[in-house]
Order: C-alpha cells, then sequence, then structure tokens
C-alpha cells in the first residue's frame, strides 16, 4: 500500500475529474490516498457543488479532499463559494497549500 497525495493545480474540469477518478481507483485498490487543490483548481468545486457531482461530493465527503488552497481562492474570488462548499482552507506554504507535511509522513506526490 502506498499513501499518495493528488496535488491539483490546473482549472480546467475534465483534467479534475481524471484526479477524482484516479483518487477514487487508487482507494479502491487499497492505497491511501489524499487531494489538495491548489491553482486554479480552486475555482472548480462551486460548479461541481451546483451539478452536485457525485465523484467530487463522495471523496469530500470521506476526507479525500483535504482541503483548497486560501491563498488561491482569495486571488481567484472564490474564497466564500469554497466555505459555503465546507472545505478546509490550507494555508502552510506562504498562505498556499504546500506538499511538504504530506512528504514528510511518506506521501508520494502526483500533480494534476
Amino acid at each position: 500500500m502506498k499513501k499518495i497525495l493528488i496535488y491539483t493545480m490546473d482549472g480546467k474540469k475534465m483534467c479534475f475529474l481524471h484526479a477524482l477518478m484516479n483518487a477514487k481507483q487508487l482507494k479502491e485498490s487499497g492505497h491511501e490516498v489524499k487531494i489538495v487543490l491548489e491553482g486554479m483548481s480552486c475555482v472548480l468545486p462551486k460548479e461541481l457543488e451546483e451539478e452536485q457531482n457525485r465523484l467530487y461530493l463522495s471523496l469530500k465527503e470521506d476526507g479525500t479532499i483535504q482541503g483548497v488552497c486560501l491563498g488561491c481562492s482569495k486571488t481567484l474570488g472564490v474564497y466564500e463559494d469554497n466555505e459555503k462548499a465546507g472545505l478546509k482552507f490550507l494555508s502552510d506554504m506562504y498562505n498556499h497549500a504546500g506538499v511538504s507535511n504530506y512528504v514528510n509522513k511518506g506521501y508520494e506526490v502526483l500533480i494534476f
């Protein structure tokens, strides 16, 4: 079993959905998986919440989705949307969501 962090940066919905599908498949294979939203991917939760995307909601509800970047949420004007979605704001890297804490815990990082 591996520990994997999926670090999403891209704001394209299709790319993000593939990150979610990979997370689900890896979890079903017995791996420990976490997802962090950073960069442009911070704009996607609003759309996925509105359409009630089942995959996104299930990964949010089971804690796979760790949270969303605080700095990018504010800069991109989606802070309130992400707060409403109940996402945790991450700011451990100069007000952004870093990977250091995960790497220190043995996570392999995949960037989407």
